[in-house]
C-alpha cells in the first residue's frame, strides 16, 4: 500500500459522523472533497480492488474499465512529485492519465469528484524549454517552497542546496565552518550556540533547513518573475495575485531559468513548477500584467490583449444604458 495514500488519506479523508455533511454515494463528507476524496477513493481501491459506488451514474463505461482507470491513476499519483494538492492539479493528473478515454468518462469522474473540467481549466503552452533560450545566464533547482516565502504575486524567495555542482564552489568558508559548528553544537545540545551559529549563516545569505530528514545547507535566493507585474499586497487584487502564485509553488521544488539581477538584488527569471511556466498561469487567469517596460516576448502580449478583450467585452455587456 502507498505510503502517499496512507498520509493523504489520515489528514485530509478523516470520516465524519454528522449526516448533513454527506455529500454523495462515494461516501465524501464536507471535510473529504475534492483531491481527499479521490485520495481516499484510491486508497481504497488499493485496499479491495473495489471503484466507488455511485460512479455509474456519471460515467458510461463498464466497471471493469473503471477499475483500469484507477490502477492508472494509482500510478500516476505516485509518479508526481510532488502529488496533486489544488483540484486544479487533481484535474490535471486526471485528465492526463486518461486521455486516450472516452471524453464523456473522463468528465464524469471529474464531476463526481467536483474537480474541474477541461474547458474550464486555463490552456498552458508546451511545458519546460528542452534548452536553454537565449538570454539565459544560468540555471538552478531549488529546495520545494514554502508557502510564507511568497510575497506577492510576482516574487519569492527560494533556497538552493549548496549540493548543487554550481553552489557548492562558492560557498564561503565562514559559513561553511558556522555549518559544521552548529551540527556540533546541536549534538551537544548547546542550542543557544546553535541558534547564534544559525544567526552568521542566515545573516550571510544561506540557511540550513531540513529536507528528507536531514539538514541541508542551502543559499537564499529572491527572485523576481521576469515579464509580468502583479498588485502588491494592500493594493486590490493584490491577494489573489499572491493566493494563486502559492497554489502554483507551494510544495514545489522549481526550475529556475536566470537572465539577470534587478537593481534590488533579486534574480530575475522564469519559474517552471512541475513543468508549468509560472507567469504564463498568471497572465492568463488575469492574476498579472504583461510588463511591457523590460519585457517585449509577443506571446505574453498576445496574452495581455486577449485578457484586455475579455475585460472591456464584460464591462460592454454589463453598462447601463441612459
Amino acid at each position: 500500500m502507498g505510503n502517499a495514500f496512507r498520509l493523504l488519506y489520515g489528514h485530509c479523508c478523516k470520516p465524519t459522523t454528522t449526516d448533513s455533511d454527506y455529500l454523495g454515494p462515494h461516501g465524501v463528507s464536507a471535510a473529504t472533497v475534492g483531491v481527499s476524496a479521490l485520495a481516499h477513493d484510491l486508497f481504497h481501491f488499493e485496499n479491495t480492488a473495489q471503484v466507488p459506488e455511485g460512479l455509474n451514474q456519471h460515467v458510461v463505461s463498464s466497471k471493469k474499465a473503471q477499475a483500469n482507470w484507477y490502477r492508472k491513476l494509482i500510478e500516476s499519483w505516485r509518479e508526481a512529485r510532488p502529488p496533486p494538492i489544488t483540484a486544479e492539479e487533481a484535474a490535471r493528473l486526471v485528465i492526463q492519465t486518461l486521455k486516450n478515454h472516452q471524453k464523456a468518462d473522463v468528465e464524469g469522474l471529474l464531476a463526481f469528484y467536483g474537480l474541474p473540467l477541461p474547458h474550464t481549466l486555463v490552456q498552458l503552452s508546451a511545458g519546460v524549454p528542452t534548452s536553454l533560450p537565449q538570454g539565459v545566464k544560468f540555471e538552478f533547482h531549488t529546495l520545494p517552497v514554502d508557502a510564507k516565502a511568497v510575497q506577492d504575486g510576482d516574487s519569492v524567495t527560494v533556497y538552493v542546496s549548496t549540493a548543487d555542482p554550481r553552489e557548492s564552489s562558492c560557498v564561503p568558508s565562514e559559513v561553511q565552518m558556522a555549518t559544521i559548528q552548529r551540527s556540533k553544537a546541536r549534538e551537544k545540545k548547546n542550542y543557544t550556540k546553535a541558534d547564534a551559529l544559525h544567526k552568521k549563516i542566515t545573516d550571510a545569505g544561506y540557511r540550513v533547513l531540513q529536507f528528507q530528514n536531514e539538514d541541508v545547507l542551502a543559499r537564499k535566493y529572491r527572485i523576481r518573475l521576469r515579464g509580468i507585474d502583479a498588485p502588491e499586497g494592500k493594493m486590490p487584487y493584490g491577494k489573489e495575485a499572491r493566493d494563486e502564485l502559492v497554489k502554483l509553488l507551494q510544495g514545489k521544488c522549481l526550475r529556475v531559468l536566470v537572465y539577470g539581477v534587478d537593481r534590488y538584488g533579486r534574480v530575475v527569471g522564469d519559474i517552471y513548477s512541475n513543468g508549468i511556466f509560472a507567469q504564463e498561469v498568471m497572465l492568463k487567469k488575469g492574476c498579472a500584467w504583461h510588463y511591457t517596460a523590460y519585457d517585449q516576448r509577443p506571446e505574453f502580449a498576445k496574452v495581455s490583449n486577449i485578457i484586455l478583450l475579455y475585460v472591456l467585452a464584460f464591462y460592454q455587456s454589463h453598462m447601463i444604458k441612459v
